[in-house]
């Protein structure tokens, strides 16, 4: 199984659970949590930014990431969105089948 991990960044929960719902709805996601806010420093377009954000833990399959990538560019408000995802190299076996089937179409 390729499971992954993809991780974003929203810059509220508004956002945060449209993006979710897209996800889910459309079968590129088994999961999606919704995380606190955080606070974000970055350097963008020459100038040091500060932002709260809500960060979004998305758990897929790599077979589905080329689509989901797509759809969150799509859905997100941000012209440079975050978009990272990790592979998963161990994890309950049970659950990342359950994510497989859940993403599978």
């Amino acid at each position: 199984m390729g499971t992954i991990l993809v991780i974003s960044t929203l810059p509220d929960r508004e956002h945060a659970e449209k993006l979710a719902r897209v996800l889910i709805d459309q079968k590129l996601a088994a999961c999606v949590n919704i995380l606190p806010a955080a606070t974000s420093v970055y350097r963008w377009q020459g100038k040091v930014e500060t932002a709260s954000e809500t960060i979004v833990l998305i758990k897929t399959t790599m077979a589905r990431y080329p689509a989901l990538e797509s759809a969150i560019k799509t859905q997100h408000p941000y012209e440079l969105p975050e978009i990272i995802a990790v592979p998963l190299v161990a994890g309950l076996p049970a659950y990342l089948a359950w994510v497989e089937t859940e993403t599978s179409i």
